[in-house]
C-alpha cells in the first residue's frame, strides 16, 4: 500500500464546547483508487475492502480515537443508535453520552447534522437524506439527547446545494405535508420538478424540535469534485464522514 498524507479534513464552523470535537472528511487522503479515489470509508460502496479498512485506520490514527467510531448501517430511517449494542446497528443517527464515543454518519451528497449540548455533556451525529430528513431524523436525534433541546447546537455539513437537488413533487408534498412553511424551501425547477434546499429544510425542522442554535450550509457536493464525493453527480462513488465525540 502506497504512503499517503494524513486524511485531509474539513473543520466545522461551530461554537463547538471544550471538549467536544468534530471533523468532516474530505474525499482526499487515502489509498483507495478509481471512482473510489482516495479517501473512501464507506464499506458498502465496491471499494476494495483493504483500502477502505486502511482508510479508516488512517482517519483513527490521524484523530488519535480511543476506539473505532460507530459506523452504521444507514437506510434513511430515524432509528437512533447508542454505544453499547450491535458492532454495526441499522440506524441514520446515534448518540453519544461518554468521553471517547466518537458518533459517525457517512455521506455523498446527503447531508450530515453533527448536534452537541454546549455544556459539553453529550453528541449526536445524524445522516440526513431527502427520505430521513422528511421522516424526522433530526428530531430523533434531538429527542435521544438527555438535554434540553435549547441547549444544543448544530451543524450542516457540506451536502447537495439548492442549484443540484431537482425533485419530483412527490418530494416536495412528503415536506409540505408534515410542515406547510416547508414551501419556502423548493422553487420551480423543469417541467413538473422541483430544486429543493436541504439546508433550509434541515433548519426548519431542527427549530421545530427547539434547537435555534444552527451552523454551517452552503457547501455544494455536487458542484466541487476535487474536495467532496457525489453520488448524484458520478454514480459509483466514495463516502466521506462526519464525526462528533467528546475527549
Amino acid at each position: 500500500m502506497p504512503a499517503v498524507a494524513e486524511p485531509d479534513l474539513l473543520l466545522p464552523d461551530w461554537p463547538a464546547p471544550p471538549g467536544v470535537r468534530a471533523v468532516m472528511t474530505l474525499r482526499t487522503g487515502g489509498v483507495s483508487g478509481g471512482p473510489y479515489a482516495s479517501l473512501n470509508l464507506g464499506d458498502h460502496v465496491g471499494d476494495a475492502p483493504e483500502a477502505v479498512t486502511g482508510n479508516r485506520r488512517r482517519l483513527r490514527g490521524a484523530l488519535a480515537l480511543p476506539a473505532e467510531p460507530l459506523w452504521l448501517e444507514q437506510v434513511h430511517g430515524t432509528d437512533v443508535a447508542r454505544f453499547g449494542g450491535p458492532d454495526r446497528p441499522r440506524a441514520d443517527a446515534a448518540v453519544a453520552l461518554e468521553p471517547g464515543q466518537a458518533c459517525a454518519v457517512m455521506v455523498a451528497d446527503c447531508l450530515p447534522v453533527l448536534l452537541a449540548d454546549r455544556q459539553g455533556g453529550c453528541v449526536a451525529a445524524a445522516h440526513a437524506g431527502w427520505r430521513g430528513l422528511a421522516a424526522g431524523v433530526l428530531e430523533a436525534a434531538v429527542a435521544a439527547l438527555p438535554v434540553d433541546p435549547s441547549r444544543l447546537t448544530a451543524w450542516l455539513g457540506p451536502a447537495i446545494g439548492p442549484e443540484a437537488f431537482e425533485v419530483g413533487p412527490e418530494v416536495r408534498e412528503a415536506f409540505v405535508a408534515v410542515d406547510p412553511a416547508a414551501v419556502e424551501a423548493f422553487r420551480p425547477g423543469t417541467g413538473d420538478r422541483w430544486l429543493g434546499d436541504v439546508y433550509h429544510l434541515a433548519r426548519q425542522r431542527l427549530a421545530r424540535a427547539g434547537v435555534a442554535d444552527v451552523h454551517g450550509g452552503g457547501l455544494c457536493t455536487v458542484s466541487d469534485p476535487a474536495r467532496f464525493f457525489s453520488y448524484r453527480r458520478d454514480g459509483v462513488t466514495g463516502r466521506m464522514a462526519a464525526l462528533v465525540w467528546r475527549e
